[in-house]
C-alpha cells in the first residue's frame, strides 16, 4: 500500500477520527498560530529562569512512530537557545554500548545546570521497538520495566526535572502519514524498514504500549499521554502541560490556558484500551 502513490479514499476519510480520536476536524491554522506563539513566548521564559536558577529539565518523547514527536519537538525548541536546549536522539547501540549497563548510553546525555535536554525516543526503546522486534529478549524487557522507576527516582533525587510523554496516533493516521513519507521526496529519509513493520506490528505495539505504562507510570514519573492524530491540538497541549509544571518569573497563566482532556490525559486508562 506505501508503494502504491494514491492512498486508498477509505484509508484517508477515517485518518482523523481513527484510534477513537475525539474531533471530526483538525484546529484551524489561524488558531493555532495564534496560541503557539504565546505558548513559546512562555517556553523562553521558562528557559530563562532555568538559565539563572541553573535547573535541570529532561523530557522525554516517546509514542508511536509518524505520532509527531518531531514536529512536538521542533515547536518546543524553535525559539529557545541552542546553546542551553539539546535534543538527544541516539542511533542503534554500538558493540561496546551493547555490552555496557543498559541505560549507560543515556545517563551521559543528562542535562548540566542551566540545560534543558528532550530525548526524540529515550531508554523505552527497550520496551517499545526493542520489544516489539525482538532486538531483545522477553527477559530483558521485563528487567528493563522493573529497573526504569529506579532509574528514573535517581534521576529525580539527584534534582533533575523529569518530564514524559507518550505520543499515540491511530492506525489508519499512521498510515497515511507514512504513505505522505514515502511519496515526499523530502520526507522519504524518515520512512525505514522499521516503520514498515509498525504497520503490520500495530497491534503488537499497543500491548508493548499498555504494558510500560502498567509498569512504568509513577508517583515521582508519571506518564503524561497525548492523542497526535491533529499535530496542531498535539503541540499545543503538551506545551500546556509543561508551562504548568514550573513556577517562573513572568508566567502568564491567562496565555497558557486550559488543557484538553480529549486530547491529553494523566493516567494509563486514558489510552488503555483504545485501539
Amino acid at each position: 500500500m506505501l508503494d502504491d502513490p494514491i492512498l486508498p479514499k477509505a484509508v484517508s476519510e477515517k485518518a482523523l477520527g481513527s484510534g477513537g480520536y475525539p474531533y471530526d476536524k483538525t484546529m484551524p491554522d489561524g488558531d493555532y498560530e495564534t496560541a503557539i506563539e504565546a505558548l513559546q513566548i512562555e517556553l523562553v521564559k521558562l528557559q530563562q529562569w532555568t538559565i539563572a536558577a541553573g535547573e535541570r529539565i529532561v523530557i522525554v518523547f516517546e509514542g508511536r512512530d509518524a505520532a509527531g514527536k518531531g514536529g512536538t519537538i521542533g515547536a518546543f525548541r524553535e525559539y529557545m537557545s541552542p546553546r542551553r536546549t539539546r535534543v538527544v536522539a541516539l542511533p542503534k547501540p554500538t558493540e561496546t554500548e551493547a555490552g555496557q549497563w543498559y541505560f549507560q548510553r543515556y545517563a551521559v546525555h543528562m542535562p548540566t545546570r542551566g540545560e534543558i535536554v528532550m530525548f526524540d525516543r529515550s531508554w523505552y526503546n527497550r520496551a517499545g521497538v526493542e520489544r516489539v522486534m525482538n532486538f531483545c529478549t522477553p527477559e530483558q524487557t521485563e528487567q528493563f520495566l522493573k529497573e526504569a522507576p529506579r532509574f528514573e527516582d535517581m534521576l529525580i533525587d539527584e534534582g533533575l526535572h523529569l518530564v514524559k510523554f507518550f505520543i499515540d496516533v491511530g492506525y489508519e493516521m499512521q498510515l497515511k502519514r507514512f504513505h505522505e513519507r514515502r511519496h515526499n521526496p523530502l520526507k522519504v529519509w524518515k520512512v525505514s524498514p522499521i516503520d514498515y513493520a509498525a504497520i503490520e506490528k500495530y497491534a503488537d505495539y499497543t500491548r508493548a504500549r499498555d504494558r510500560m505504562l502498567e509498569t512504568t507510570h509513577t508517583d515521582h514519573a508519571p506518564w503524561t499521554l497525548l492523542l497526535g492524530n491533529d499535530k496542531k491540538r498535539l503541540r499545543l497541549n503538551a506545551l500546556r502541560h509543561l508551562l504548568g509544571l514550573f513556577d517562573y518569573p513572568g508566567k502568564d497563566r491567562s496565555v497558557i490556558g486550559d488543557i484538553d482532556p480529549k486530547v491529553l490525559g494523566r493516567e494509563p486508562g486514558f489510552l488503555t484500551g483504545r485501539p
